[in-house]
């Protein structure tokens, strides 16, 4: 599993059924969260959690650059293979259908192309970890 980048195999045959999984299931995680109660937490609990941030007068930092959207569900890549060098970095220029890394989608590698010239900011998605369609993966500018 660890070869291949598998968190999940599942096979059936006949009289027979094998099923692994590696890591956190989220399902399982899922159906925990559902069931816990969604009242005010205990005096106990409360006395525990975080202060309240300050309030400020100051708006957010806007995110600096252009944004670079996931076109598909998979799992984020930055490089081709384990041992080899990363696409991109923070602050390497790249051209327009430069690859800029891998979403993996059913066993499919995709790579995904910059769609203009620019200096990569920010990489905002997590090597190796799952992003959803329209997710950030870079900023450019």
């Amino acid at each position: 599993m660890n070869e291949h980048g598998l968190t999940h195999f599942d096979i059936s045959k006949k009289d027979f059924h094998l099923k692994l999984k590696k890591g956190a299931d989220l399902d399982e995680l899922g159906k925990l969260f559902a069931s816990m109660p969604s009242g005010p937490a205990p005096a106990a609990a409360q006395q525990f959690a975080a202060p309240a941030p300050a309030a400020s007068s100051e708006a957010p930092a806007a995110a600096e650059g252009a944004e670079i959207n996931s076109p598909m569900v998979g799992t984020f890549y930055l490089k081709p293979a384990p041992d080899s060098p990363n696409f991109v970095e923070v602050g390497t220029a790249v051209s327009e259908g430069q690859t800029l890394c891998i979403i993996e989608a059913m066993k499919v590698m995709n790579e995904i192309k910059a769609e203009s010239s620019g200096t990569i900011c920010a990489i905002v998605a997590e090597d190796g970890n799952p992003v959803q369609y329209g997710d950030i993966l870079f900023r450019i500018k």
